[in-house]
Order: C-alpha cells, then structure tokens, then sequence
C-alpha cells in the first residue's frame, strides 16, 4: 500500500511538472512572438461613468495581432483591429515607425445580462510597428477589411524623418 502511494505522488509529481513545462513555454512563446502586439487600452471616464463602473472590471490589455511584409517596392503592414472601423484607426508615420492609434468603443446589447467570459479591452490605444525600410509616406495608402486594417508604404531610399498622418 505505501509503495502504491508513493508510485502515485511520484506520478502525481511528473504530470505536474510536464503541465508547467507546457504552460511555461506556452507563455514564453506568446511573449516572444506577440510581446509588441500586446496593446495598452486606456478608458475615458465617459465610457466608465456610463457603465456605472462595470468597465473597470474588464481587461485594459489586448492583443492588436500585425504582420509586416516587405516586397520589391514597397512594405505591407496589416494589423488586426476586430470590431473597429477604419474611422475609428488613425495612422501616423514618425521616421521608420508606423503608429496606429485609435479607439474600440464598447457597445451593449442590454442592460440585463452578466458577462461570464469578458477577453475584449475597450478604449483608446495606440500601437507602434517599426518599420525595416524607408518608406514614401506622403504616398501611403490604408484599406480595411474584414478587421484588418492594411497599410501600403512604397519604400525610397535616404531618411524619413518627418511625420505624415496616412488617412
């Protein structure tokens, strides 16, 4: 009887160690990979008070998921904003930055319900992507699609030191 429960603690020791190895390199990969998606989302007190503090609650980082691709001629950058519309985004290029900024409203279909599961942070944020090359900012072009807003940057050769607001 004592050898079965050591057997099991034993077991017991391995299965807990194996699942914090996962969880830690679950965690690690997120980070490296997503850290600079990671977005801070900041509330003003319009949206708060109108809720009666119930936003408080909810979560102030999120994940703006982006890629940036570079072709002969120019750089794509698509970046993920669910539930925003291109409106609401304002693009801004400092140097070789790309700055997308704007703000997720948040919006409820009644008064009565209770959230069980809230993952989505509402508010306004800004996002910086640094970009791998010069590029002609003057001549930028942003669509938005499906969530995603895409941003065009035909690439030249020399400094980009000044700050154009892509619309």
């Amino acid at each position: 009887m004592l050898d079965t429960l050591k057997q099991s603690g034993r077991n017991i020791g391995r299965s807990i160690s194996h699942t914090w190895e996962n969880l830690s390199e679950g965690w690690r990969e997120l980070l490296n990979r997503n850290s600079s998606a990671l977005t801070h989302f900041s509330r003003n007190m319009d949206d708060t008070q109108a809720e009666n503090g119930a936003l408080a609650t909810f979560p102030r980082w999120s994940l703006l998921a982006g890629e940036v691709e570079e072709t002969d001629k120019e750089i794509l950058v698509r970046v993920e904003v669910p539930g925003m519309d291109k409106k609401d985004c304002r693009i801004t290029i400092e140097g070789n930055v790309l700055y997308v900024s704007g703000e997720r409203h948040y919006e409820r279909e009644t008064r009565d319900s209770t959230y069980h599961v809230m993952e989505r942070a509402y508010g306004s944020f800004q996002r910086s992507i640094p970009l791998p090359r010069n590029v002609d900012a003057g001549n930028a072009e942003a669509s938005y699609m499906n969530g995603v807003l895409n941003i065009r940057l035909p690439k030249v050769d020399g400094d980009n030191n000044r700050t154009v607001l892509v619309t």
